[in-house]
């Protein structure tokens, strides 16, 4: 099946490995990894390998509605970016680029059909907007 694909990307005043390492480590992910306040990520799992699972758990803080994301690695490049692909067999490309004083990410993923692309790209750069601010305050 072929998808369309969405770009969005955000710099985050950060080096690079911090980045990586508040994107990447399951300990951090659970603080980050919501599109809105009324979310929550109550639990991550992070097998950076390829091969290995990437799993995370999203819930609305009400209790009133949750999901899970897995996804299988396909590609990784340590501090560089990764491509995992999700259970839906949609693809994501992650890349991270360092700056003077900062990282840009950039995502690339297949969109999928359920939802308008526009919900959908908001979505995914709030949830980069979220790492941005944990990552720039931590």
């Amino acid at each position: 099946m072929e998808f369309q694909k969405i770009t969005i990307s955000l710099e985050i005043n950060a080096e690079k490995e911090k980045v990586w390492d508040c994107y990447t480590n399951h300990e951090h992910i659970v603080n980050w990894n919501f599109a809105h306040e009324s979310w929550c990520c109550p639990s991550a799992s992070n097998d950076l390998t390829v091969g290995g699972k990437y799993f995370t758990r999203m819930e609305a803080r009400d209790g009133s509605f949750g999901f899970d994301l897995e996804a299988i690695y396909l590609d990784v490049q340590p501090t560089t970016g990764f491509t995992y692909q999700l259970a839906d067999e949609r693809i994501v490309k992650v890349d991270f680029e360092a700056k003077e004083n900062s990282t840009t990410i950039t995502i690339v993923f297949d969109a999928e059909t359920e939802n308008p692309i526009e919900m959908q790209e908001g979505g995914w750069m709030a949830i980069l907007q979220n790492i941005k601010q944990y990552t720039e305050s931590n």
